[in-house]
């Protein structure tokens, strides 16, 4: 059948020069309609479902909200995951898919589900939704407003966050491929009606009354129409408050001719909403972010063009003295990996280039050899193309040339061999003629090594059934590469039977014995070759004793080489994350942040330093308001003084730092923090998981598990998840004395929710922006327990009674935050490894807690993280390398037909291991999924 095709293409050469222009031209095409990205996205197919509930505590979101949204979800088809987080205010509930449901599929069954949900959650604790359709690699773009110096007086950070949310927001929104435009920071603006609690006591009025004025007097209604004179006139009834004034006058009673308005027992000014979040930059203070998200499979590199192009727009449009400025942008990345990617590309196919035409010592030969490369990628990214394979520094990385054209070269170099051996009778010959005799012979070469060059590729594909037989995290992290390296081989294959006998025809000439560099240098070679050869042959059994002893030694040290996941990827940007006190407040956390920038902004290096408190407007990353991410972009590596890596940079950090005192710091990257926590609920290389019912009891083991294995070597940034310690007002009722002054339980919970909190009466509209109408007390009486306590609650018979006379209020401390993986409760203890392997990390921690961790009975430690997912890939790999390497035994049977040469040849895939394993040894690197 070889024969056929390579006789065929041999009588149509035309033809198949058409079908391989073809080929590159689709090629050139694919090249530029390729999704372009950094690295795989290997987020699994998950949907956060999420509840706010501001005025719940942790330990109720648990019971009111998180639980019923687990139970109305843990029997959906395919569902592989249920993680959750119950915060103050905040339910997080992530569940993760298999990947072959698609997108949108899981979306619609959790539609279908949170009707049930809801139905669960009792009324007024809040409405469960679902996040963005994004993924870790969806925060493609995030910016901040920046006010010029010289206006720094004219532009509040409340007068920022209304022009992103009405100005810039709006603008970027219905980008294709843009899901989110989320808000962070800032002052929510509202109108706040601020009333006197002392006042309402004494003209005897509830701040339900208040409310029920401001509701039931700012509304519309519609009247239908009248006709009259041939024209439908509508009525309209506008009774809309459109300023500040129009709330002051809204009557609240009217007792016998005495008219109180809202003005009389209250300021109406514009406040803002609770916040649980704020940003901060460069030591200057409070700022606002917008992070613009992308559409789950979108082309990163396009949207974040058109991105950049509508911000420029958005600019055009801003008040003056006000610019966007983008600080971490995902384009950064694309171009430094692109470029790695096509100067490793180029580079490498020059040398191969180069070493082929030396070695051939002919330059007709090399040249057509050379042309397979080009052909043989664009082959691959047409296929990368119809198969919806990303271009990526995994996908386009590890091509090695000098493996693919393997095949071309020994065929190619055989025919010219036969060409200039048939040197005297081709020139006999002339036109037609001699054509005709070039073919015979191309036809008769390439037909007896084609064979042999199929085998040889094919066996290296079956190389790639290991890695293509990976799933989840690890199949998605290197499924790419193989797929890429198996089109490339295919489309070598095809070009063999095809397009090399016809360029070979054509091109190649018969040529005189050469005596060129090509000939000195393999007459070189093989000088030095040949007495190692004799010697070899003359000493068999120490050659083959010394074969096995270096193999033996090398089996030992491969037994105890450390093993991680994936060597780290410089995304060029840090994130650190200190570790601040539980219920530590907003303010405290924004002065602290605001200081460590001030620290960071004296290094050099150091370009910008923007910083993430809390939780955003959509909670996708749910943090509390001690926990905040301070995202640290640098300058190029070119232009560092203070340190010459990365490691030793974060060490200088971590030393300037240390003048704050109590505070404990975790770095990573931007992109590897988001992976880790989205794929594993973990934002940690690896996650010591300690399951149990109990929550001070978790907290006690994960206490004693940092102490312990904090001195192991590699494990830096050890942290225990915040769950305790939470500083709480707790109002517990006296239900005999609250039936006898005619009360209920959710007759006081609404006071004091409507009264500290704040609740939404209705909205004021100034032209397109609408703003909610809040009622709440006065700052001056919501900031201490005895305003809480001395809160008054209207009774039915019209008078008030203070809290204090039907409940007790006392300082406790409650859950800051209860994490669940499937419905059971868990702490995690996060450890980042930094100078070590993960796998010998992970060996020595595990080591220390079985010797002197002793957990009660039903509580459970589970190692996760990047570990997880090496353990996963080690185990597929044990079961598909042995199943790859009998197809190898298999083809190399077939192609030799003899067991024992099979045999011979086969010897050399441990022995090659032996340099690999060596090299890793002197170069001390772990046995890695990808080499650095």
């Amino acid at each position: 059948m070889l024969h056929a095709i390579i006789q065929s293409s041999l009588k149509n050469k035309l033809i198949v020069l058409l079908l391989t222009a073809t080929m590159a031209g689709f090629g050139l095409f694919s090249l530029t309609h390729i999704p372009i990205g950094a690295v795989p996205d290997v987020t699994n197919n998950q949907v956060q479902v999420i509840t706010t509930s501001r005025n719940l505590s942790t330990l109720d979101v648990e019971r009111f909200i998180t639980y019923p949204v687990e139970l109305a979800m843990a029997n959906l088809p395919g569902l592989v995951e249920i993680r959750s987080i119950s915060k103050f205010g905040l339910s997080v509930v992530t569940l993760v898919f298999e990947d072959n449901m698609g997108t949108y599929l899981p979306r619609q069954l959790i539609t279908e589900q949170l009707e049930v949900a809801a139905e669960n959650i009792p009324a007024g604790f809040g409405k469960p939704f679902m996040g963005p359709i994004s993924t870790g690699l969806g925060e493609i773009y995030q910016y901040i407003l920046e006010v010029e110096p010289a206006y720094k007086d004219v532009y509040s950070v409340s007068e920022l966050r209304t022009i992103q949310d009405w100005i810039v927001r709006r603008q970027l929104s219905g980008i294709p491929g843009v899901v989110e435009v989320n808000t962070w920071g800032g002052f929510l603006k509202q109108y706040e009606v601020a009333v006197n609690p002392e006042v309402l006591h004494a003209m005897d009025i509830s701040i339900g009354e208040v409310y029920s004025a401001l509701e039931t007097n700012n509304s519309v209604v519609g009247g239908g129409y009248i006709e009259k004179q041939n024209q439908s006139y509508f009525i309209r009834g506008e009774g809309l408050a459109t300023s500040v004034e129009d709330l002051e006058n809204i009557v609240v009673r009217n007792r016998d001719g005495v008219i109180i308005r809202v003005k009389d027992i209250a300021e109406v000014q514009f406040g803002h909403a609770t916040r649980f979040g704020a940003i901060t930059a460069n030591g200057e203070g409070e700022k606002v972010l917008g992070q613009v998200m992308m559409l789950k499979g979108a082309n990163s590199d396009e949207v974040i063009r058109d991105v950049k192009e509508r911000v420029a727009e958005v600019q055009k449009s801003l008040p003056e003295g006000i610019h966007i400025n983008g600080f971490l942008d995902r384009s950064e990345l694309i171009k430094k990996t692109t470029n790695t990617i096509a100067e490793n590309l180029i580079l490498g196919c020059l040398i191969v280039i180069f070493v082929v035409v030396i070695l051939l010592g002919n330059m007709r030969s090399g040249l057509v050899v050379a042309s397979v490369i080009p052909l043989s990628l664009l082959f691959a990214l047409s296929m990368m193309y119809l198969f919806d394979v990303d271009a990526n520094l995994m996908s386009l990385g590890a091509i090695d040339f000098g493996i693919i054209i393997d095949g071309a070269v020994i065929i190619v170099e055989f025919i010219a061999f036969q060409i200039s051996k048939n040197r005297d009778k081709i020139l006999k010959t002339s036109g037609l003629e001699q054509q005709q005799l070039i073919d015979k012979i191309t036809l008769d070469g390439a037909g007896k090594l084609t064979r042999s060059a199929l085998f040889g590729q094919l066996i290296i594909i079956i190389v790639f059934i290991p890695i293509l037989s990976l799933s989840g995290i690890e199949g998605k992290m290197f499924t790419p590469m193989a797929q890429v390296f198996t089109f490339a081989l295919l489309g070598t294959m095809f070009l063999g039977f095809t397009y090399v006998p016809v360029m070979s025809s054509i091109f190649l000439k018969p040529a005189k014995k050469p005596n060129n560099i090509s000939t000195h240098l393999i007459g070189f070679l093989n000088r030095l070759y040949e007495p190692s050869i004799s010697w070899a042959l003359s000493h068999k059994k120490f050659v083959l004793s010394a074969t096995v002893l270096l193999l033996a030694v090398s089996i030992f040290i491969f037994s105890r080489m450390g093993g991680e996941f994936i060597p780290t990827l410089d995304e060029g940007d840090f994130v650190i994350q200190p570790v601040l006190k539980t219920g530590t407040t907003l303010s405290s956390t924004i002065a602290l942040t605001t200081r460590m920038e001030e620290i960071l902004k004296t290094f050099p290096e150091v370009k910008q330093v923007v910083s993430r408190i809390g939780a955003a407007e959509v909670p996708t990353d749910p943090m509390s308001m001690e926990e905040s991410d301070i995202i640290i972009t640098l300058k190029p590596p070119s232009e560092w003084v203070t340190a010459s890596s990365k490691d030793e940079l974060a060490n200088r950090f971590k030393e300037a730092l240390s003048v704050i005192p109590g505070i404990d710091y975790e770095f990573t990257q931007p992109i590897e923090m988001r992976f880790n926590e989205l794929i594993t609920g973990t934002r940690a290389d690896v996650a010591i998981k300690i399951f149990g019912e109990d929550l001070s009891q978790l907290n006690q083991l994960a206490q004693q598990i940092k102490t312990l294995i904090s001195p192991v070597e590699g494990a830096s940034d050890v942290v225990v998840e915040k769950v305790a310690g939470l500083p709480e007002m707790t109002v517990k009722y006296d239900l005999n004395k609250l039936a006898i002054y005619g009360l209920t339980v959710d007759d006081v919970n609404r006071v004091i929710s409507m009264a500290f909190a704040g609740l939404k009466a209705g909205e004021i509209f100034e032209g397109e922006k609408r703003f909610d109408l809040v009622i709440r007390y006065q700052n001056d009486y919501r900031n201490d327990i005895e305003n809480l306590r001395n809160t008054f609650i209207p009774m039915p018979d019209g008078h008030q009674v203070p809290l204090r006379e039907v409940a007790e209020v006392n300082f406790s401390k409650g859950p800051a935050k209860i994490s669940r993986d499937d419905t059971r409760r868990r702490i995690v203890v996060g450890v980042n490894v930094r100078g070590r392997d993960m796998e010998s990390v992970v060996d020595d921690v595990r080591a220390l807690i079985d010797q002197h961790i002793d957990l009660p009975a039903g509580y459970a430690i589970t190692y996760g993280g990047q570990f997880e997912n090496l353990r996963s890939a080690r185990n597929r790999l044990m079961i598909a390398v042995p199943i790859a390497l009998l197809l190898i035994f298999v083809l190399l049977h077939l192609a030799f037909n003899s067991l024992r040469e099979a045999l011979l040849v086969y010897t050399a895939i441990p022995l090659s291991a032996v340099g690999g394993i060596l090299l890793l040894y002197f170069r001390d690197m772990p046995l890695a999924s990808l080499p650095e």
